[in-house]
């Protein structure tokens, strides 16, 4: 069987037979998630907020948050498509899993590990708004903000990044990458102006 996935230094690693540069490490990531973990605490103080990943990407994101949130929280998961194994958004939602929890009151904040296009988020927004939540915000560690086609609502955002393919921390390119413990990019994307922008949001 043709190998799928291979560390080749402590820089890039080789997915598919593409190779990937390191773009956010493990410690960007976890500096920038307490921040956002001590801003929500902050906010959500006595309302015992409701986190909802949106799977299978946000797995990670999410734990690491919720491990950064100190003041009581829920969690519940629902799962979209509109990848496939592709590198690029099909931008066509489909829903394939539901939440189980009854939100109708809650405050809510649905968590994402990209938002590039907006039309999942967009679309996740609407139908829980519908459900009659006493709040609604959402969370997203990259946000590419040059593929968003849609002004979606983003409260909570990790990093602004240009429009890359990235890979690790969950994030999985044909279902492969997604336990790297940092964040890559396609090596021929690598260059100036590419950086990753901490938001102060």
């Amino acid at each position: 069987m043709e190998a799928t996935f291979l560390v080749h230094d402590e820089q890039t690693v080789i997915i598919r037979g593409e190779r990937f540069r390191k773009y956010l490490t493990a410690e960007t990531i976890r500096s920038r998630t307490e921040e956002m973990g001590a801003r929500i605490s902050e906010e959500y103080a006595g309302k015992k907020p409701i986190l909802i990943g949106v799977l299978n990407g946000a797995f990670m994101f999410l734990a690491d948050l919720m491990r950064a949130i100190d003041i009581d929280c829920e969690v519940d998961f629902l799962k979209l498509s509109s990848y496939g194994a592709a590198k690029i958004s099909s931008g066509e939602v489909k829903e394939l899993k539901r939440i189980d929890a009854d939100i109708e009151d809650r405050h809510v904040i649905v968590v994402e590990d990209i938002v590039d296009t907006g039309l999942s988020m967009d679309y996740l927004m609407s139908q829980l708004q519908t459900k009659n939540p006493a709040s609604l915000k959402s969370a997203t560690l990259l946000h590419k903000f040059e593929a968003t086609t849609v002004d979606v609502q983003l409260d909570y955002i990790g990093f602004r990044i240009r429009n890359l393919f990235v890979v690790g921390y969950g994030l999985d390119y044909g279902q492969v990458g997604r336990n790297l413990p940092e964040i890559y990019i396609l090596e021929d994307q690598m260059g100036p102006g590419t950086e990753p922008e901490r938001v102060s949001k």
